[in-house]
């Protein structure tokens, strides 16, 4: 039976049983499969992988295994330009769906500046679909979720709590530097922009305008932003995330 051999790197590891991670293992297959299908077979889902390089040589995922093939799998490296190396275009942008489990995630992600929606208890299929047409990162704990064939962006969020896991993303794709904070609408993800305090003293409490001189309105749902102390609490909470 034809074998190849396989070793991932770095987080990767975390899909694989114990007696497989960070080293050697070989992958037995009966007849002629892709790549892709091999990484899937033994739990990585594609979403999480950058680069793949066959016998040393970077391939695509439609890449046919062959037999004696050694494999090295690498997870999505956003702290070096590797786009001599990746198949046709990066992996990640961010713009972000998250799914609706999500829900305490995507607002951080909001306050951040990311574009992100939350998807309602939509089908799986469905899902993809919108990840894929919209240009969007799948962010997900669902597994199977990322091992469909049609999504090309997507991301398992591993910590269980909203801020861990905003401070995860932000780490494994390294978007401290690309936060715009309190640019996004936290509660309809609507672009939010500087307006005269005239255009708004109708939607604000008298004490609100008699304090403060700088308002923020979401083009969305029309929700009005001030810097107030809740104001000052998030960013705090933004600033300690992206130094962690």
């Amino acid at each position: 039976m034809p074998e190849a051999h396989f070793r991932f790197y770095e987080e990767l590891n975390d899909f694989l049983p114990v007696d497989r991670r960070r080293q050697e293992f070989r992958v037995f297959f009966e007849e002629t499969r892709s790549v892709k299908h091999l990484i899937e077979s033994v739990g990585v889902p594609h979403t999480e992988v950058e680069i793949i390089l066959a016998n040393g040589e970077s391939v695509g995922f439609d890449y046919l295994v062959r037999d004696g093939d050694f494999v090295s799998v690498y997870p999505v490296f956003e702290l070096l330009d590797v786009r001599s190396l990746v198949r046709d275009a990066p992996l990640r942008d961010t713009r972000f769906l998250a799914d609706a489990h999500l829900a305490g995630l995507a607002r951080r992600l909001r306050m951040a500046g990311f574009d992100t929606v939350v998807a309602d208890a939509e089908a799986d299929a469905a899902l993809v679909r919108r990840a894929v047409a919209e240009g969007r990162i799948l962010l997900t704990r669902d597994l199977e979720l990322l091992k469909h064939r049609e999504l090309t962006h997507g991301l398992y969020v591993r910590a269980l709590k909203p801020l861990e896991q905003f401070r995860e993303v932000l780490l494994r794709l390294d978007l401290a530097a690309s936060m715009r904070p309190f640019t996004r609408c936290t509660v309809c993800n609507g672009a939010v922009d500087d307006v005269e305090a005239a255009a708004v003293a109708d939607r604000v409490p008298d004490a609100v305008r008699a304090r403060h001189a700088r308002f923020a309105r979401c083009g969305g749902c029309g929700r009005v932003y001030w810097e107030g102390s809740h104001w000052r609490r998030m960013r705090e909470v933004l600033a300690r995330a992206a130094s962690a």
